[in-house]
C-alpha cells in the first residue's frame, strides 16, 4: 500500500487469459470502485482505429465513470470549472450527474454546453430551417440541464450555445474558458459503426488538455 499525504493506494498486479480491459473492469467490480482512471496516447487517424486500445475497449464497456487523460494533459486541482456537453440525451443525464455531485464536493462551477453540428446540414435541405431547429432543440436541452444543475447545491452555472464540428468545439470552449475538467456522456458504440462514425466523446479525449470524465447512462429495465 503507497500512502501520499491524505491518499492511500493498494497496488496489485493481476495474471489472468482474460482481455486486459476485462480484468480491470472484474477488479473494479469486485472492489467496489467508483471511477476508473487511465491514461491515453491521444493518437488519431487510421492507424489508431485499426489498432484500437485497453482505453477504448474501457470506455466502451465501463459501467463506472472512466477518467482519461494523455502526455499534455494539465491538471489543475481542486477543479474550479466543470464542463458538461449536454444534448438531451440519457448519456448526457447520466453525465451531468456525475459532474453535479463532482462540483457540490468541490464547490466548482458548472459550464452546460450544447454544440450545434454544422455538419449535419447537407444537400438540398433548407440549411436556415435545420440550423433553426438544431438551437431550438439545443435551448431546451440546456433549460433542461440548467434546472437541474440550480435544483443542486452548485452555486455557479453558465450555459452556451456554440455552432461547430463537437468535439472541436468543445475542446475551444474549454480552453478558452479555462475549465479544469470535461464530463460527458459515451454512447459504448461497438464494431464497425463505431469505427467508421467514431463519436464526439473519443475526439474530445484525444484533443483535451484536461481531464475527461466519461460515463454511460444506466441500462433501461
Amino acid at each position: 500500500m503507497i500512502k501520499h499525504d491524505r491518499i492511500e493506494a493498494t497496488t496489485a498486479v493481476l495474471e489472468d487469459s482474460d482481455p486486459i480491459h476485462e480484468t480491470v473492469l472484474a477488479y473494479a467490480d469486485e472492489h467496489d470502485i467508483d471511477a476508473i482512471v487511465i491514461g491515453t496516447r491521444g493518437r488519431s487517424g487510421v492507424g489508431r482505429m485499426l489498432v484500437g486500445s485497453v482505453t477504448e475497449q474501457l470506455l466502451r464497456e465501463s459501467t463506472i465513470p472512466v477518467v482519461t487523460a494523455h502526455e499534455e494533459t494539465t491538471v489543475q486541482w481542486p477543479f474550479e470549472g466543470i464542463l458538461v456537453p449536454v444534448d438531451g440525451s440519457a448519456t448526457a443525464h447520466a453525465a451531468l450527474s456525475e459532474a453535479i455531485e463532482l462540483a457540490e464536493r468541490i464547490d466548482a462551477a458548472v459550464h452546460l454546453l450544447h454544440v450545434v453540428d454544422t455538419g449535419l446540414v447537407t444537400g438540398d435541405v433548407d440549411g436556415g430551417m435545420v440550423l433553426e431547429a438544431l438551437e431550438e432543440a439545443g435551448e431546451q436541452a440546456l433549460d433542461i440541464a440548467s434546472d437541474r444543475v440550480e435544483q443542486s447545491a452548485v452555486t455557479t452555472v453558465e450555459s452556451s450555445i456554440v455552432s461547430g464540428p463537437p468535439s472541436h468545439a468543445i475542446c475551444a470552449y474549454a480552453d478558452e474558458h479555462g475549465i479544469d475538467a470535461i464530463v460527458m456522456g459515451t454512447h459504448g458504440r461497438t464494431g464497425i459503426e463505431r469505427v467508421l462514425l467514431g463519436s464526439v466523446s473519443e475526439g474530445v479525449i484525444r484533443r483535451s488538455e484536461v481531464p475527461v470524465f466519461t460515463t454511460k447512462a444506466e441500462p433501461d429495465g
